[in-house]
Formats: C-alpha cells, sequence, structure tokens
C-alpha cells in the first residue's frame, strides 16, 4: 500500500526541520561547516526523505522500517541540537523552541508507525 508522502503531516514537519536546520546551522562558526552543521543537516535530510522512500514501498511492514529509521534520525538530530546548545551555537530560547518541534515530530512518527501495525 502506498501514501503519497507529500501529503503526510510527519513529512511536511520534517521539511520544517530541513528549513529550520539550514537557517540554524548558516550561523554555526566555519569551522562547524564540515562537521557539526554537515551531521546535523545529514540528519535533518534523512528525517523527511525516509519517509518520502517508505511511502513507495508495497506493504506498511516495509514502510514502517523506513520511518524506524527516520525516527532514529529524529533522535539524532536531537542530539546534535542539545550539542550545539552545549557549544552556545544556539540561545536557550531558540533550543526550547526546536527541541518541542523534534520531540512533538517523535511522537507523530511513533503514532504514524503504529497505526501502521495495526
Amino acid at each position: 500500500m502506498t501514501h503519497n508522502f507529500r501529503k503526510l503531516k510527519i513529512w511536511n514537519e520534517g521539511m520544517l526541520i530541513v528549513r529550520e536546520t539550514y537557517n540554524l546551522t548558516r550561523t554555526f562558526p566555519d569551522f562547524e561547516k564540515y562537521n557539526l552543521a554537515s551531521q546535523m543537516i545529514r540528519c535533518a535530510v534523512s528525517i523527511p526523505s525516509n519517509i518520502a522512500e517508505g511511502s513507495s514501498k508495497n506493504t506498511d511492514r516495509h514502510f514502517g522500517k523506513f520511518l524506524e529509521v527516520s525516527l532514529g534520525s529524529t533522535f539524532e538530530w536531537e542530539t546534535q541540537l542539545i550539542i550545539a546548545c552545549d557549544q552556545e551555537y544556539v540561545s536557550n530560547e531558540k533550543f526550547k523552541e526546536l527541541e518541542e518541534k523534534i520531540q512533538g515530530l517523535q511522537k507523530m512518527i511513533s503514532g504514524f508507525s503504529a497505526g501502521l501495525r495495526k
């Protein structure tokens, strides 16, 4: 069963994380360009990319595997956000805003996955 990924709220929320990540990492120090900034961008891009790829699978079980990867990327991204805050690349206010967004997306992906398993 395939899904139109562009209509999925989890994909759209993932795309918002991608936009936020590009905007955020542009403010990081130059020496982080190939380090933390690059890693955060890769993680962010992985979130909606795996949702989109999984949506093309013929079974919900296969789609679920891609959602697991996407969910893993959200937790990896959250860890990198914590690191960026610890290094003072992100204000506490921005950190809290982004932390709420990523945790909300984690819940959405988990809920969507649970619905596929039923």
